[in-house]
């Protein structure tokens, strides 16, 4: 039987403003995360297979990551908005990519530390670090019902060149 393998894409949020006093789920993209998100979906676009599903944050500096980042991408690939990413944990986190169809190949999951840290350290089997606009690609060779430190290889982490 061949294992089929799956690409699980961690993206922080890019650099968000801090400037106004707007509640914390309502902050949106500074100009430099303006600049990064665009980035970060180049390099998904020259680096990734082609995103199945991006499961994104419901906090706007997540959203209009997700829409810069994409507007790279063709096709755009749909997203669904989960109000379980905004300030999850690592357990809600790992149950967000339990629940994923294994008829998607590639996810990309659009979220918030400090869970996307502990999500990405766990299954790279290391302590890892996600910065604004961080990328963390996980190929996975289990189904997603099934995903942790043991089935997934860390890729790449970082952020796309041209970010500072």
């Amino acid at each position: 039987m061949t294992t089929i393998e799956r690409t699980l894409l961690l993206l922080r949020h890019a650099k968000s403003d801090w400037s106004g006093s707007v509640a914390d789920i309502d902050r949106p993209l500074a100009q430099r995360g303006r600049t990064q998100a665009p980035l970060a979906g180049r390099w998904l676009a020259g680096h990734a297979d082609p995103i199945d599903l991006a499961i994104v944050s419901p906090a706007r500096r997540a959203r209009e990551t997700w829409e810069l980042a994409s507007a790279e991408l063709t096709p755009a690939p749909p997203a669904r908005y989960d109000d379980r990413v905004y300030a999850a944990s690592l357990a809600t986190l790992l149950d967000i990519v339990h629940e994923i169809p294994d008829d998607v190949r590639t996810l990309a999951l659009v979220g918030h530390n400090p869970g996307m840290e502990q999500l990405a350290s766990l299954l790279a089997g290391e302590d890892m670090i996600m910065r604004t606009s961080g990328i963390a690609q996980f190929a996975v060779e289990a189904p997603w019902s099934s995903v942790d430190g043991a089935t997934a290889v860390l890729r790449f982490a970082g952020r796309s060149e041209g970010q500072d």
